[in-house]
């Protein structure tokens, strides 16, 4: 009976362990699934600017509000303390993110402010799309340059 109390004890001890263990597994998974949308996004937008792709007024359109859609959703939430470089597996988030919170929140929202207004934005020909992908890989690079490990 002992026995079986003591494994109990240590069990539940553990709990906090193994579900912060999965969260952080879970933030980062999620994290780079969200880089990733964003990334095919903004390389459909890409492509069409650099006319790698043939403009398609509906598809530029339909790949600027999917990255509006991304930026309404709470990034900053997934980047949880044990998932900086070096510490998960993965992860090129620096250790600045947690110094300034404040700061990377306002590089979230200054995407989303990139974001408003580009589906209309790259309609009405190829070359509206880029100075509408500026906006966006402007704020893109902000971020980066302050918390995303360098290459």
């Amino acid at each position: 009976m002992r026995l079986a109390t003591s494994a109990a004890i240590c069990l539940f001890a553990a709990l906090p362990v193994i579900a912060t263990a999965q969260s952080a597994e879970d933030a980062l998974e999620a994290r780079h699934g969200y880089m990733k949308m964003l990334a095919i996004n903004m390389g459909k937008l890409s492509a069409m600017a650099k006319g790698d792709m043939a403009y398609d007024e509906a598809a530029a359109s339909t790949a600027a509000a999917n990255i509006v859609a991304l930026t309404q959703y709470d990034v900053p939430s997934l980047f949880i303390e044990g998932t900086a470089e070096g510490e998960a597996e993965g992860s090129e988030a620096l250790p600045a993110i947690w110094e300034n919170p404040d700061d990377f929140a306002t590089k979230f929202t200054e995407l989303a402010d990139a974001a408003a207004g580009s589906p209309e934005a790259v309609m009405g020909g190829q070359d509206n799309i880029g100075p509408a992908l500026q906006k966006l890989g402007g704020a893109c690079k902000a971020c980066h340059d302050d918390y995303r490990k360098k290459d």
